[in-house]
């Protein structure tokens, strides 16, 4: 066996100021403002002093699921109109001057404590629409896995758009023009 005899390549030194995006931001700064910073300029050297309060508790911190659960339900409450119903006294359901049940108060500036915790509900459907979509990304290679996923998720952010836009228009009356206006042409 020959044995090569490897020879050592001249490395070429490079300065900093040749390679693109070396510059620190000061470095940009101070060439440009030169007036401002003025030749000599060095950074503060700060120690802030360790305070130790002696034994530390462990606490264990909460998970990401759990922290996702609390905020989804914090949410749930206030979409639902927490603060209105307390503040408001509001009633549960209404009914018309026949006695037929009205989940959806006609006016847009009120509402029952049934349709606050439908709407909540409708939200919180569409956000989990768009969680699974997000889900979705993780299973790439597994494409019948992203279908059903993406599907799903799919379907409830538009059941949960449809029916949220069905409410407001029914709050506003003009579904209720809408329905008559179908009804006399047939």
């Amino acid at each position: 066996m020959k044995r090569r005899k490897f020879r050592k390549r001249e490395s070429k030194s490079i300065k900093r100021s040749e390679i693109s995006g070396s510059e620190t931001v000061l470095e940009k700064i101070k060439e440009k403002t030169p007036w401002i910073f003025g030749n000599k300029i060095r950074k503060p050297k700060i120690k802030f002093p360790s305070i130790s309060m002696g034994r530390r508790i462990s606490v264990p911190s909460p998970s990401k699921t759990l922290l996702l659960i609390i905020i989804y339900v914090v949410l749930f409450v206030l979409q639902m109109g927490a603060i209105y119903i307390v503040y408001r006294d509001t009633i549960s359901l209404g009914a018309t001057e026949g006695g037929e049940p009205i989940f959806l108060y006609p006016s847009i500036s009120d509402q029952f404590i049934i349709e606050g915790i439908v709407a909540s509900l409708l939200f919180l459907i569409g956000s989990l629409g768009f969680i699974l979509l997000y889900q979705a990304s993780k299973y790439v290679y597994n494409r019948s896995t992203v279908l059903k996923i993406l599907v799903i998720g799919f379907v409830f952010i538009l059941v949960a758009f449809i029916i949220l836009q069905i409410m407001l228009s029914i709050k506003t009356a003009s579904f209720r023009e809408f329905l008559s206006d179908l009804i006399a042409q047939y």
